[in-house]
Order: structure tokens, then C-alpha cells, then sequence
């Protein structure tokens, strides 16, 4: 494994990086180059220290640890960057892994795990916390829900995300209105909700994972 392995923390709790930064000390092959409170700094320090390893934290001053990732995997392209944080909603998961993080682990992780993972993605392994892997199955199952949609079910289902009763939909496509319902119906069915209200939030959910 690489040695002198350079560390950058981004956090906006001095504590926490005070507890990581005593964690790594303790390996004679890392150290912490550079230490970031908000983006902004992250993104100066990382044009002049190009580290190794970034450990971010997902809610920021200035942004969001998605955005975050983005950004500094454009300023250091071969850069590892786990995500450290106390938040494990699907879609923060989900767009984090979208940004490029190579792991995403929860804070209360014990020291052991933090230690592991920073192994792994410096050998080119991804990190996911053991109780995010349901979360991601699930987006990833409702990604494949969508996906057997068929075109003009998807077309359908946009329409109704944008607030269209069934005789507008029909006009608009130029389809007889019980058409249009029994679509609805197989629509409900193979995203698995019940309403077309549920069905409107399932689909800008998945719009914005695009």
C-alpha cells in the first residue's frame, strides 16, 4: 500500500476533526494535510495540496457533501473521498454515490471502521455503511420500476407528476379516456403505489436522481 498517504478532513465540527485527525496520527504511513470547515475552503485546499484522501462530511456551512464531491474530484481527479456523516437518507446516499464518493460510512462508526475504510479506497475499493445497502437496493429497485415503464406509460406518468387529469392526458396524446385509465392502473401497479398523488412524488423523486 502507498505510504505517506495524504489525508484532507472537511467538517465543520472542530471536535470531530480533532478525533479523526488523533485517529490517523496513529499510522505512520497518513497524515492529515489540510483541514476544511466549509467548501470553499476545501476546494482552495485542494488545488494546493492535492490529497489523497478527502474525508467530507455531508452538510456543510456553504453546500452539500454531494456537490462537494463533484467539485473536488474536477480540482483533484484521482482523489478518494468518503463521505462522513451522521445522515442516512436514501436520496442523500444515493446522490453522494452519483457525485463519485468512493465510501459513504455514518458517525458513529468506531475507529477501527474509519481505519478499514480509508484502506480500502486508497487499494481503489468503494465503502458503503452496512445498514445504507437496503437503502441503495431500494433506490436502485424503484430505478428498475421506472424502467419497465413503457414509453408511453412514462408519458403518462409525467403528465400526471404535472398535475393532469385523464381527459387532459387524452387529449394530449390523442388517446380514448379509459386508455388512459386502464395506463394509470398498470402504472399504480408496477411502481407499487397506490394514488396518483404517490405516483407524482415517486416520479420527481426519480427525476432528480437523473
Amino acid at each position: 500500500m502507498k505510504s505517506n498517504v495524504s489525508i484532507m478532513l472537511v467538517d465543520d465540527h472542530a471536535v470531530v476533526r480533532f478525533g479523526i485527525r488523533s485517529l490517523i496520527e496513529k499510522n505512520q504511513d497518513w497524515f492529515v494535510c489540510g483541514e476544511a470547515e466549509t467548501l470553499e475552503k476545501a476546494y482552495e485546499l485542494a488545488e494546493q495540496l492535492k490529497p489523497d484522501v478527502v474525508l467530507l462530511d455531508i452538510k456543510l456551512p456553504d453546500g452539500d457533501g454531494a456537490t462537494g464531491c463533484r467539485e473536488l474530484k474536477k480540482i483533484v481527479p484521482n482523489v478518494k473521498i468518503i463521505i462522513l456523516t451522521a445522515y442516512s437518507d436514501d436520496y442523500i446516499v444515493a446522490e453522494a454515490v452519483k457525485a463519485g464518493a468512493d465510501g459513504y460510512l455514518l458517525k458513529n462508526i468506531d475507529s477501527r471502521g474509519i481505519i478499514s475504510a480509508i484502506e480500502n479506497v486508497i487499494k481503489g475499493s468503494s465503502i458503503l455503511d452496512n445498514t445504507m445497502v437496503g437503502s441503495l437496493f431500494n433506490i436502485v429497485k424503484k430505478n428498475q420500476q421506472l424502467e419497465e415503464l413503457t414509453p408511453q406509460e412514462k408519458n403518462i406518468l409525467q403528465m400526471i407528476s404535472l398535475g393532469k387529469t385523464n381527459k387532459e392526458i387524452s387529449k394530449e396524446l390523442f388517446l380514448a379516456e379509459k386508455t388512459v385509465r386502464n395506463n394509470v392502473s398498470r402504472i399504480l401497479k408496477k411502481i407499487n403505489v397506490t394514488n396518483r398523488t404517490e405516483a407524482a412524488l415517486y416520479y420527481m423523486k426519480q427525476m432528480s436522481l437523473k
